[in-house]
């Protein structure tokens, strides 16, 4: 029997952590996704002009699509309740 003095503390969990594997799964490929838009990844392969992506020079284009792909990812996350 316990007594009325142990009562029993509600153990609470880190919610800046993934609690699912897809959410695992969103949360790398978002991090993986924001090193490609970051330096040094952008200013020492990216950074050039030619060849041009849709009519643009090749960093617009790369930082473009990248940029997309994160958008792409957090509606994912979202859409799935991650």
């Amino acid at each position: 029997m316990k007594l009325p003095s142990e009562k029993k503390i509600p153990q609470y969990h880190n919610h800046y952590l993934p609690r699912s594997r897809q959410g695992w799964i969103g949360l790398i490929l978002f991090l993986f996704l924001m090193i490609l838009a970051e330096p040094p990844i952008v200013t020492s392969w990216a950074n050039r002009i030619e060849p041009w992506i849709f009519g643009v020079p090749f960093l617009y284009g790369y930082l473009t699509i990248i940029y997309c792909f994160l958008i792409a990812v957090l509606i994912w996350i979202s859409w799935r309740k991650l």
